[in-house]
């Protein structure tokens, strides 16, 4: 019979079990650490348990446009969201996509819920307004009634980047930068001309009739101007998020409004809307690489918003600064004021400025989103008290208590010095567990629900399942009269197999439930699958190899009634020791 080649060890031994018992301790060490480095010492809570109101919005097709549902334009929703939320007050608000319909929005408590729920559910409406007067968003900083002689001139080049032989319309200076295009350290005005791909660019004449009502003379104190209007407009703060996001709320489409630009640094007294947001028939970003204008955006009309837009940028091209600005207003803030210097005909036009690859992006993506027939229908609204949501939390913790006592009740009851190594790897699991869970809160935003709590402690049990698992295996090879020893190396791998097909099995179904659930119950299925997670590991790198040294412990290897091994218990005979043998009778007689 050949010899075992030296140095191979049987299925499932653990040679080294000090290090990965080290591994694991450094694990818990370094996730600690990142806690107390981050500040974030608990986990998030979430609305259900530190109170609060959470909507869910459902997106919906209107008909004639089936794919209007996206991820660009569901990404650009949440963003629109966030703001109109931002734009109460409320801060730590949460807006996220669950899903490729569904966008669920926590707003913490201390808010106006019915507000709350008016403002996330209603569908986005995006107008193109002329711009009557225009100053700096701090009302002390007064109106620019004329235009500044130290205006800006705009970037835009002199032809055409599609036709570079023919010459494109150039902008007109502004008063000043036009703070809706301010972005890292932007400070151009955007400028309209015509797309070189539409209908030759003819002026209307004076006498020509037009749908659209030409912008009045310049000034706040322009009689055309409702005194009330001049007013607010005078006490308006844009850089106050409250003011900023009231301004113009309520207003018509054919009221003269007012308006502050998206960063707050400016704010607008507008005509009433001359095209809508639904006119527009597409936007998108594109870098221009013949003339040198760079990032710039495209936009397409359709029939009824060209004509339109051709009349009144034919009536804009006649203004002097601001009065030749077309401002694009999304939910009662500029997105951008773009100048006009000559009429925009064929349905087509480009918006042109000191882009960047985002901020052309964001405008095109607003564009775009405005146009597109998407609403929102509001699918569930849940709103907690802090006194609800504290005694919820109170009672999850109890809960969680009463079954990790039951556990370690049955575990030393029936197999008393093993409980210890199921105990300890309970607490290890438990610890990776916490530290996990609060660095995911500043890191992907996950937040600590009831359901959540409850797969924590539907995890106990699938825990301390896998250590039973290994026990049995291991009190199966000592009633086969192997010494502990080498029974804890041949239980592993058959163990092993066991734990791993449970907990796969578990983590599947965790899987499928937070693929195809919505709301919280995803908190139930991403907490029951972490800890399936965590328990392979704890179970790989910290019961095998605690169990591997303290069989070789005398309390543990000789069988100990306390130990949880005892042969007798096992209902076997302890083996037999090397020794001295006693003759038989017939080696006497021989």
């Amino acid at each position: 019979m050949a010899a075992p080649k030296k140095g191979r060890r049987s299925p499932g031994a653990h040679g080294y079990p000090g290090r990965a018992l080290a591994v694991i301790l450094v694990a818990l060490v370094a996730l600690t650490g990142g806690m107390f480095a981050s500040g974030h010492t608990k986990p998030r809570l979430g609305i259900d348990l530190a109170g609060g109101t959470e909507i869910t919005l459902t997106a919906k097709n209107l008909p004639g446009q089936a794919n209007a549902i996206n991820k660009a334009n569901m990404d650009t929703a949440v963003n629109i969201i966030n703001k109109r939320v931002n734009g109460l007050g409320v801060s730590e608000t949460e807006v996220q996509t669950q899903g490729s319909r569904n966008i669920i929005v926590d707003i913490p408590r201390g808010t106006n819920t019915d507000q709350a729920v008016k403002q996330v559910g209603t569908t986005a409406q995006l107008f193109f307004r002329t711009v009557i007067t225009e100053a700096s968003g701090s009302p002390a900083s007064g109106t620019k009634p004329s235009p500044s002689p130290s205006g800006n001139p705009s970037s835009a080049p002199s032809s055409s980047p599609s036709s570079p032989g023919k010459s494109g319309a150039s902008a007109r200076p502004s008063a000043s930068p036009s703070p809706s295009s301010t972005t890292q350290g932007r400070a151009v005005t955007d400028a309209l001309k015509a797309d070189a791909s539409s209908s030759p660019k003819a002026t209307p004449s004076a006498g020509a009739p037009t749908a659209a009502t030409p912008p009045p003379a310049t000034g706040a104190a322009n009689p055309s101007v409702p005194p009330a209007v001049q007013k607010q407009f005078a006490a308006l703060d844009c850089s106050n998020p409250s003011q900023a996001a009231n301004a113009g709320l309520g207003a018509k489409p054919t009221d003269t409004t007012l308006a502050c630009s998206q960063d707050g640094r400016t704010k607008y007294i507008l005509g009433p809307a001359q095209v809508d947001g639904k006119q527009v028939s597409g936007a998108k970003s594109v870098y221009d690489t013949q003339s040198g204008a760079g990032w710039i955006v495209t936009l397409e009309f359709n029939s009824a918003g060209g004509k339109k837009f051709a009349d009144v940028t034919g009536q804009l091209a006649k203004q002097q600064p601001p009065n030749n600005q077309f401002a694009i207003v999304l939910d009662n803030q500029v997105v951008s004021a773009p100048s006009v210097s000559s009429a925009i005909t064929g349905g087509s036009a480009q918006i042109y400025g000191n882009f960047t690859q985002q901020t052309s992006g964001d405008l095109a993506n607003v564009l775009s989103y405005g146009a597109l027939p998407l609403s929102f229908s509001t699918s569930d609204v849940t709103t907690v008290s802090p006194q609800l949501g504290g005694e919820q939390l109170h009672g999850g913790l109890i809960a969680g208590a009463v079954g990790l006592a039951l556990v370690v009740l049955y575990l030393l009851a029936y197999y008393r010095g093993l409980s210890f190594v199921a105990v300890v790897s309970l607490v290890v699991s438990a610890a990776l567990t916490y530290a996990i869970m609060t660095l995911l809160g500043p890191a992907i935003g996950f937040a600590l629900n009831l359901p959540a709590v409850c797969g924590a402690i539907v995890a106990i049990g699938i825990t301390a399942d896998s250590f039973i698992v290994y026990f049995e295996r291991i009190r199966d090879e000592l009633r086969g009269g192997r010494s502990l020893a080498p029974a804890v190396q041949r239980a592993w791998p058959r163990a092993r197999r066991t734990i791993l097909v449970s907990d796969f099995v578990s983590f599947l179904a965790a899987a499928v439930l937070f693929i195809c659930s919505v709301g919280k119950v995803q908190g139930f299925a991403f907490t029951l699958g972490l800890t399936t997670l965590l328990d392979v590991v704890v179970v790989y790198l910290f019961t095998k190899p605690l169990m591997t040294i303290l069989a070789r412990r005398k309390f543990y290897a000789q069988g100990h009634p306390w130990s949880g091994l005892n042969p007798r218990s096992l209902g076997v005979q302890a083996p037999l020791r090397r020794g001295r043998r006693t003759a038989s009778p017939e080696a006497k007689e021989a």
